[in-house]
């Protein structure tokens, strides 16, 4: 995919983690914020916190993600368009991309919530293993995200829903936002399966949007799956868009999000596989696509505050 596949692109980040592992927190500590929120103007988050769950596939590829190099250079492409307004990342890609200068103005989201190992015998156990809210909070980060599967059948369900709320209380007691993605998920074939019915997806929503003791900073992440009218109907919180593996083409996929996007509520994308490892490789211009997918309802929104 990239044109620089020079295997020694990216050794200055191994050799100032060797000598000066405080470039990182200084690098967060001097990077310029993003400018603020307003309802109305969509937000565009790449997602790159799969590696950290050991989801390292894309489609029909089982180890996609796994060469970090080849990871770094998608992400900065993606990141280069001024219409990317930001990352959700694992702290070790949080890291790399603070090293690299990546991140000046834009939102950052850390991923907290990385030890559902995918495959794991008890993978709803969703320990918190990635960033804590007072790590975000040193960063100077916007938020953390918590993936928040619920399994009626597993019993590991009820301590993974009492971590989420600790979290989001733990982040709201910052002011930091909440990013709570939840599933109706079950168990088949040894597997975890997500049920993406518009029913249970408003069922899960129900439930997360109600973890912690207050939901002021809680924001939901939510697939894009039938009947979104129905689905955004059942919550007043600020909703991003996630992407998941990608099914069906790229057509397909961009037609589905630019529906959901025109709802009222859909605060705009946060995206990663799909627009990271498109079909035809072509990184920036999978990301162009989407991010000319916000400008309909940005103007839309914009209109009705204005009068």
């Amino acid at each position: 995919m990239s044109a620089n596949d020079d295997p020694r692109r990216y050794q200055h980040l191994s050799a100032l983690r060797l000598e000066d592992p405080d470039a990182v927190a200084r690098a967060a500590a001097t990077r310029r914020r993003h400018p603020g929120l307003k309802y109305g103007v969509q937000n565009f988050i790449v997602a790159a916190d799969h590696p950290a769950r050991g989801a390292l596939s894309v489609g029909n590829a089982p180890v996609a993600m796994a060469d970090r190099l080849d990871l770094l250079d998608r992400i900065q492409i993606a990141l280069a368009n001024p219409a990317v307004d930001g990352v959700l990342a694992s702290p070790d890609i949080m890291d790399d991309l603070l090293l690299l200068g990546a991140l000046e103005g834009k939102l950052v989201f850390g991923s907290m919530n990385r030890g559902g190992l995918a495959g794991l015998v008890n993978e709803i156990d969703d320990r918190f293993t990635g960033h804590t809210a007072a790590a975000l909070e040193a960063l100077g980060a916007d938020g953390g995200k918590m993936l928040t599967r619920i399994c009626l059948g597993d019993p590991d369900t009820a301590s993974a829903l009492e971590a989420t709320a600790r979290a989001v209380d733990s982040l709201a007691a910052r002011k930091l936002i909440a990013m709570v993605e939840p599933f109706l998920s079950v168990w088949k074939n040894g597997k975890v399966r997500n049920d993406l019915s518009p029913d249970a997806v408003i069922k899960s929503i129900a439930i997360a949007q109600a973890l912690g003791s207050t939901s002021a900073y809680t924001w939901m992440k939510l697939p894009v799956v039938a009947e979104m009218e129905r689905v955004m109907a059942a919550t007043t919180l600020p909703t991003v868009l996630l992407g998941g593996d990608p099914e069906g083409t790229q057509d397909e996929v961009f037609a589905s999000w630019q529906a959901a996007l025109a709802l009222p509520g859909v605060q705009g994308l946060t995206v990663g596989r799909t627009l990271l490892y498109p079909h035809d490789g072509d990184v920036a211009g999978a990301v162009a696509t989407a991010a000319s997918l916000l400008k309909a309802p940005v103007l839309q929104s914009s209109a009705k505050v204005s009068e």
